[in-house]
């Protein structure tokens, strides 16, 4: 049996064929984000979606509260699936509704996506004014109710005063070093070591505007820059978080960006040209390039015990103590 594998961000257009590449990969685990702009209401009609998909696909996925629950998954033959938000806004404004959510089973939430929010500030902004007072509280009732803090949209300062204000590790799900490629949204070296000093993990992106070369980029070049980023900050606290939008028409990306905040097409990184989704590496067009990239981090170097790990050993272990409740 090959090492757990998972992936620690998708949102894709969710099918039985996605279902079925996730097994044909040896997909063990992905986090999957059950909202974006979404209103209270509107995500919990997402978790009835999700609950309908898992009585239609049950052979093949079921969800995941726990780390016990991914192994129980991977022994069963099928896919763990573990709720996470990309935005606050479905605990709008109500530091209470977090304990409902952990209840209906997510696990995993984004303070902001790029836009300042209520918590902390989106990467995108002018100003990063660090965490909101509110923000504070969100962040010590998540530590408290075992919900993992994800940075992935935020600015470098509300990031860095996430890690330092968190009293438990926290993660970025799917971003990749700003070094390798300055996407605007890829990480730097300081947000990076601060991360993995705390205990956090990182989870590295296959969405093309977060790689060097975009679409065109190399399975080589990708395992590279794994093995420079294992070098700088520990093989250990590294990952997979893909960021696959597999099968998703191109009006969803204008919701991704937008939300309802805008009547103007928002780019982000002010370029007409990142309109719609942009197509994968042909390497990793699907579930079933896993393969791919366990066979590009043998090729940099990395021993099978690294391999595992990466591909998804050291996520099920962060998961094991940070779904936890506090004592």
């Amino acid at each position: 049996m090959t090492p757990i594998r998972i992936d620690a961000l998708q949102y894709a257009n969710w099918s039985r064929k996605i279902f079925e590449q996730m097994r044909d990969g040896g997909v063990d685990a992905v986090h999957v984000t059950i909202a974006y702009h979404e209103s209270f209401r509107e995500a919990v009609l997402n978790v009835e979606a999700w609950n309908e998909m898992f009585l239609r696909h049950t052979d093949l996925i079921r969800p995941a509260r726990s780390a016990a629950d991914v192994r129980a998954a991977r022994d069963e033959g099928r896919t763990a699936i573990i709720f996470g938000f990309q935005t606050a806004q479905p605990i709008e404004d109500d530091l209470g509704l977090l304990a409902i959510w952990r209840d209906l089973g997510m696990r995993i939430m984004q303070l902001t996506y790029n836009n300042q929010s209520l918590l902390a500030t989106g990467c995108y902004e002018a100003e990063d004014t660090g965490l909101t007072r509110m923000g504070k509280q969100v962040v010590a009732e998540m530590n408290r109710l075992g919900l993992v803090i994800d940075m992935s949209h935020s600015a470098e300062r509300s990031t860095l005063e996430a890690i330092e204000y968190s009293s438990r590790p926290i993660a970025i799900t799917h971003a990749n070093p700003h070094w390798w490629h300055p996407a605007l949204r890829n990480k730097s070296d300081k947000v990076i070591r601060a991360l993995t000093e705390a205990g956090g993990m990182i989870g590295f992106s296959l969405y093309p505007h977060h790689l060097k070369d975009g679409s065109d980029c190399s399975l080589e070049s990708f395992s590279g820059m794994v093995a420079e980023a294992a070098e700088k900050y520990g093989a250990d606290k590294i990952g997979i978080g893909s960021d696959l939008c597999q099968d998703q028409p191109d009006s969803v990306v204008t919701w991704m960006r937008n939300g309802r905040w805008t009547r103007d097409l928002d780019f982000g990184e002010g370029s007409a040209a990142q309109a719609g989704f942009p197509e994968q590496p042909n390497w990793f067009a699907d579930n079933t390039g896993f393969d791919a990239i366990a066979r590009g981090l043998s090729q940099v170097g990395f021993d099978d015990g690294e391999i595992a790990g990466i591909m998804g050993e050291n996520w099920l272990r962060f998961w094991e103590d940070a779904f936890e409740p506090a004592s």
